[in-house]
C-alpha cells in the first residue's frame, strides 16, 4: 500500500483547502485512513480519521467545526477538507492507512504513511 498526500499550500487565516490522499494497491475498502499534522517543534498529532466504511469519524477538539473528511472508495482517496484556517494549523500534513475497520487518532494504529503535504496559514 503506498499514499500520495497533496493539496497544500500557502492560504490566508480564514482559508479553506482541501487535502487529498491517493492509495494505491488492493482492497482499499478495508483501510482506516488517517490524517495527522505535524509542526515545527511538535510531535505528530492526529487530526482526524475515517473508518474503512466511512460509517465513523474521530477529529482533534481543536479543528471541531472546521475541518471534515470524506472518502471515496470507488477512487481509492480520503480527502480533508478544512475551512476557517488558523495560522496554528501550519504544520506538515500526513495521511496513515491501517487494515482494520476502525480508525484511530493515535499515529502507532498505523502501519502505512504517505509523505508530507505543507500547509502554510499565514497573512
Amino acid at each position: 500500500v503506498q499514499l500520495h498526500a497533496f493539496g497544500g499550500g500557502l492560504v490566508q487565516p480564514g482559508g479553506s483547502l482541501r487535502l487529498s490522499c491517493a492509495v494505491s494497491g488492493s482492497n482499499f475498502d478495508e483501510y482506516a485512513i488517517g490524517w495527522f499534522r505535524e509542526a515545527p517543534g511538535t510531535e505528530r498529532e492526529g487530526v482526524m480519521c475515517i473508518s474503512s466504511n466511512g460509517g465513523n469519524t474521530y477529529y482533534l477538539d481543536s479543528v471541531k467545526g472546521r475541518f471534515t473528511i470524506s472518502r471515496d472508495n470507488a477512487k481509492k482517496s480520503v480527502d480533508l477538507h478544512m475551512v476557517s484556517l488558523k495560522p496554528e494549523d501550519t504544520a506538515v500534513y500526513y495521511c496513515a492507512a491501517q487494515r482494520i475497520s476502525v480508525c484511530s487518532l493515535l499515529p502507532p494504529w498505523y502501519r502505512y504513511w504517505g509523505q508530507g503535504t505543507l500547509v502554510t496559514v499565514s497573512s
